[in-house]
C-alpha cells in the first residue's frame, strides 16, 4: 500500500520535496513557526476523511473542511508552503504529477518537526489526494481543549490509535499558540465553588489572567509551552507534571493515573518520548489512506482535477 521513501528517491532520484522547508536555516525562527501550521494541518486532515490532503481545498462557498471552526486555527503558512513545495516538485517534467499533496503534507510536518529539534524519521508514500472536502465531516471529528481522557481515548482509538500514542502527539503543544477563549473557563469561570481549575498551578493561572484579562483582544494568542515554545522537546510533558498544562485536555494526561506514568517516562526522557512520537505520527499518517482510484495526484493542492 505505502511507497518507502527510499523507493519514491530510488525511481524519482530527482524530485526533492525537503528543500522548501529544509532550506531555511536552523538558526532561524521559521521551522518553529511553521510547525504548528503543518503538523496541525496534518493532524485534522487525517483525522477527517483520512490523510487526503483534504484540508488543503478549498471552497467558492466557504463549504469545506478548512471552513469549519475548528480549522479556521490552521494558518495559511503551513498551506502556503505545501502549495509550494508541490510547484517545485512539479516543475521538474519527470516528477510532474508523481507526488500528492496528501504525501508533500506528511513530508513537509517530518521536516519542520526536525527543523525545531525534534526527531527525524522516515515517511510511509503511496497516498492519493481525495476528491471530497465537506465542512459537515469535520463537526465531531476534532479532539476539543475540554476533552478528558476518556473522550480522548475513544477518538483516538476510532483511528488505531492507542492512549500512548495520544499522549505522544500531544506532546506537539511543546510548539504552538492559542488563543485566550480555548482555555479561559479554567482560569476565570471553572466551576461554583473553583473559579480557577484546581488541577491548574496556581501562579501559572494568575501569569494567564494577566495574559488573558477579561474581554481581551481575540487575536492575542498565547504560548502552549511556557518554558520552552520554540523547541520540539519534552518540556511539555515536565510542564504537565507542574500543572502547566494550557489545556483541561493537556493536564488531564497527568492527573488521569491511567496515563500518568506515560507523561512521567517521557518528562523524563526525550530519547523515549522521541520514539514513541516518530511511532504513533507514522501510525497517524496511516489514518484513512487512499491508493488507487480512491484518489487522485492533484495539480494544484486546493483543487480537485
Amino acid at each position: 500500500m505505502y511507497v518507502p521513501v527510499w523507493l519514491l528517491q530510488q525511481h524519482m532520484p530527482q524530485c526533492r520535496v525537503r528543500r522548501p522547508v529544509s532550506s531555511y536555516p536552523k538558526s532561524s525562527s521559521r521551522p518553529s513557526s511553521l510547525l504548528q501550521p503543518l503538523f496541525d494541518s496534518f493532524f485534522h486532515d487525517c483525522f477527517v476523511r483520512g490523510c487526503d490532503a483534504s484540508v488543503l481545498l478549498a471552497s467558492a462557498n466557504g463549504k469545506a473542511e478548512k471552513d469549519h471552526p475548528d480549522n479556521l486555527s490552521l494558518a495559511g503558512d503551513g498551506f502556503d508552503t505545501v502549495i509550494k513545495a508541490k510547484a517545485a516538485v512539479d516543475r521538474d517534467l519527470r516528477c510532474r504529477n508523481k507526488v500528492s499533496c496528501a504525501d508533500i503534507l506528511a513530508l513537509a510536518t517530518r521536516d519542520v518537526i526536525a527543523l525545531a529539534g525534534g526527531p527525524s524519521y522516515s515517511v510511509e508514500l503511496g497516498r492519493r489526494d481525495g476528491r471530497i472536502s465537506s465542512i459537515a465531516s469535520v463537526q465531531g471529528s476534532l479532539p476539543h481543549p475540554g476533552f478528558g481522557l476518556d473522550q480522548l481515548n475513544t477518538m483516538f482509538t476510532s483511528h488505531g490509535l492507542n492512549q500512548t500514542d495520544m499522549v505522544a502527539l500531544s506532546g506537539a503543544h511543546t510548539i504552538g499558540f492559542s488563543h485566550c477563549n480555548r482555555f479561559s473557563k479554567r482560569i476565570y469561570n471553572f466551576s461554583p465553588r473553583n473559579r480557577i481549575d484546581p488541577t491548574l498551578n496556581l501562579q501559572y493561572a494568575f501569569q494567564l489572567r494577566q495574559m488573558c484579562p477579561i474581554q481581551v483582544d481575540p487575536r492575542i494568542a498565547i504560548n502552549m509551552d511556557p518554558t520552552t515554545p520554540q523547541t520540539f522537546d519534552n518540556a511539555y510533558f515536565k510542564n504537565l507534571q507542574q500543572g502547566k498544562g494550557l489545556f483541561t485536555s493537556d493536564e488531564v494526561l497527568f492527573t488521569d493515573n491511567r496515563s500518568k506514568a506515560t507523561v512521567n517516562q517521557f518528562a523524563s526522557s526525550k530519547d523515549a518520548y522521541n520514539q514513541a512520537f516518530v511511532a504513533a505520527i507514522t501510525k497517524l499518517g496511516r489514518v484513512g489512506v487512499k491508493t488507487g482510484t480512491q484518489g487522485e495526484i492533484r495539480r494544484d493542492c486546493t483543487v480537485v482535477n
